[in-house]
């Protein structure tokens, strides 16, 4: 157990850090799933849509830390490909 003022603080400090970042991560998350479904019903307009509106929702989450940079351009590229596709199929 933390015995100075100064521990206790960063404990406190980082509940609520851990609980704005479980926050942040499980919003991404659930914009990212929108995105899926969307391209699974098979409707391009609505993925493209999905997508618009997740991507910032994505990139505040690696400006914040949350996620790395490199894995929500990984994402966002695959599933842009991806509605890119559902015009061809």
């Amino acid at each position: 157990m933390a015995n100075t003022a100064s521990a206790r603080k960063r404990i406190r400090q980082t509940i609520v850090r851990t609980a704005r970042n479980v926050a942040r991560k499980s919003r991404m998350r659930t914009f990212v799933k929108k995105v899926e479904t969307a391209i699974a019903s098979g409707d391009k307009s609505v993925a493209a849509e999905a997508l618009r509106v997740a991507q910032p929702e994505m990139q505040r989450a690696s400006g914040k830390g949350i996620v790395h940079a490199n894995t929500v351009a990984r994402k966002l590229s695959r599933l842009s490909a991806r509605i890119k596709a559902l015009a061809s199929a």
